[in-house]
């Protein structure tokens, strides 16, 4: 194990570095390290990494959410407002709805089995808009019209959305007779999660005004809790639907709002923590990708793709109309909404492993997916911020 995380950290850093060079995202870098060391080519992980993957994976997801919620000022996304709301929704809803008519002609599956495809490669990656968006956010680009607020709470809440109608798609499926009152499930989660979050947050802060504790402690308390919320989701979901991603957020932004003092010193711990879960969350990402699978599923799903994403583009300029956004923010959003990558690897694979009979080429179209959109929006990111944003 030990020669792995130093394989995955020292061939990270250097091509990334190398990447970087070019001009061209880090993250493209630690994604083609995942590749070249993962199970599919070199096999150079070891097994017990793998079989945690998704669990580190988690982490470094829970680190990254803990951090915006830090930087997110309820002020700013109040003054938001109705975008921010219609990006949780509109751009997935119209990508899942044309992947359910286009699966059937493309690819000869069922419906359901096409609903659950779409909401598989629906999801906006938190792992590469979070951190860009934080990036943007200190730099001062956006500041105006909170543009990367945002989009970091539309693509969050969105894919909790998307990862709630997959789970519902996917019990449909071993249960026939399931109802469409499923979807009431959604709103109950995005609230409960909500609720749980807030809750939280005040506890915290009523300890560390309490007592005197190191920063390091309090990331380190901030950090239990927020596993416990993912924990808490799975706990109760017998009885109601919890989200603990939002949970997670809405703690962070709680401390943020209510002792920012605290939360600014604790943003620069968590960004250097970042670091290195940055490096194992897209590693672990391209160490999911099978090579293979990209040639089963062949142009047909390339077209899809390419379909679907000027379908979630068109929902993003919907979300956006009478707004005070230029043409050129507008643009921007709709960038920074191509990019799939982490829900992808994480849930592509459940329908092949539920015995879902298209849950192959679910999985491949996943992966598909994150070769062509994940490049695409961390580029078009990181070359057009300057070009169509205000830094004022």
């Amino acid at each position: 194990m030990l020669f792995s995380i130093a394989l995955i950290m020292l061939l990270g850093f250097l091509i990334s570095g190398i990447f970087g060079k070019m001009k061209i995202p880090g993250l493209l870098g630690m994604i083609l390290t995942g590749i070249i060391l993962g199970p599919h080519a070199l096999d150079l992980i070891s097994k017990d990494i793998l079989g945690i993957s998704a669990e580190l994976r988690e982490i470094a997801l829970v680190i990254i959410l803990v951090r915006a919620g830090l930087s997110i000022d309820l002020k700013d996304l109040v003054k938001v407002g109705r975008p921010a709301f219609l990006l949780c929704f509109i751009p997935a809803t119209l990508e899942i709805g044309l992947t359910t008519l286009l699966g059937p002609m493309l690819f000869g599956i069922t419906y359901l089995e096409a609903a659950m495809m779409g909401s598989v490669i629906a999801a906006v990656s938190p792992a590469i808009v979070v951190p860009a968006m934080l990036r943007l956010m200190e730099a001062g680009y956006g500041k105006n019209n909170s543009i990367p607020q945002m989009i970091m709470a539309g693509a969050t809440i969105g894919n909790i959305y998307v990862i709630i109608l997959f789970t519902i798609f996917l019990g449909m499926w071993g249960h026939p007779g399931s109802s469409g009152a499923a979807l009431l499930q959604i709103p109950v989660s995005i609230l409960t999660g909500f609720a749980a979050g807030v809750l939280c947050g005040l506890a915290l802060i009523l300890v560390f005004r309490k007592f005197h504790i190191r920063d390091t402690i309090k990331v380190l308390v901030i950090l239990s809790v927020s596993f416990l919320l993912i924990l808490l989701e799975d706990f109760a979901r017998p009885v109601v639907l919890v989200s603990g991603l939002l949970g997670i957020m809405a703690l962070g932004g709680t401390i943020r709002n209510n002792y920012e003092v605290l939360a600014k010193r604790l943003v620069g711990k968590f960004s250097k923590i970042w670091v290195g879960a940055e490096m194992l969350l897209f590693v672990l990402v391209g160490a999911a990708v099978d090579m293979g699978h990209v040639a089963d599923a062949g142009v047909m799903a390339v077209l899809l793709i390419c379909a679907t994403s000027i379908a979630r583009t068109t929902g993003v300029f919907a979300s956006l109309i009478k707004t005070q956004l230029g043409a050129g923010e507008k643009a921007f959003c709709a960038v920074s909404y191509l990019p799939g990558a982490t829900v992808q690897a994480a849930i592509g694979a459940v329908p092949l492993a539920m015995g879902v009979p298209a849950g192959e080429l679910i999985l491949a179209v996943a992966v598909i997916s994150i070769l062509m959109t994940a490049p695409a929006g961390a580029i078009g990111i990181d070359r057009l911020h300057k070009r169509l944003l205000s830094n004022n």
